[in-house]
């Protein structure tokens, strides 16, 4: 069954309602194996909301982190350190969608990185970028920290106003494939995100 990381070029550019989306799309599961803030609604909880997949479909994160910040100062606030290397991806009867935290260079221990773990995973990255100014810098960084590492990159999905040049750019200078965009949304729910879905992606994509 096919399992996607979907990792972001930075925090907040949209990664987990993208999730919600493909969870939806896909009948797939979800996992976000570290939280880092529990005062508002969680990731896991948000996917859950906006899929409307069946409880049992969004699993229990490895690490559940209070304070909103880079996943090792969270950590190291609460007296504990993530184990990065017992972080593995769990074997579901279906597609897996596993959304990391913040970028791919956010640390999860003083010295592994989120990517040094997408490394040993070498599963498919489904990269979420903004279409806004300064997407083109922070997108071709990030695929090509993907790349050093010989992690595959499924492709690029875009948050935002369309912006065909930047995206195009980015699809070619960074040699991947451009999934999508999902428009910006005045109201997120399940509706809207299957709307945005079949409207400018492809499910022959993800298959």
């Amino acid at each position: 069954m096919n399992r996607f990381v979907i990792a972001g070029t930075d925090t907040g550019v949209g990664k987990t309602v993208v999730s919600a989306m493909l969870v939806q799309a896909l009948d797939a599961y979800y996992w976000k194996p570290v939280q880092a803030g529990l005062d508002d609604e969680t990731d896991s909880q948000i996917v859950a909301r906006l899929s409307g997949a069946a409880l049992n479909r969004i699993l229990p994160e490895a690490w559940r982190l209070r304070l909103p910040a880079s996943p090792h100062i969270s950590a190291r606030t609460e007296g504990v350190e993530i184990d990065a290397e017992a972080l593995t991806p769990p074997h579901v009867d279906g597609p897996l969608m596993i959304e990391t935290a913040g970028g791919v260079m956010v640390p999860l221990t003083d010295g592994v990185l989120t990517v040094d773990v997408l490394a040993r995973w070498r599963l498919p990255i489904i990269l979420v970028a903004r279409s806004a100014l300064g997407t083109i810098n922070h997108s071709l960084l990030t695929i090509e920290a993907l790349r050093r590492r010989d992690i595959p990159i499924h492709g690029v999905a875009f948050v935002g106003d369309k912006e065909p040049a930047a995206q195009q750019t980015i699809a070619r200078l960074g040699g991947v494939k451009e999934l999508g965009r999902q428009p910006r949304l005045p109201t997120l729910s399940k509706e809207t995100l299957r709307a945005a879905f079949d409207a400018a992606f492809s499910l022959a994509d993800f298959a």
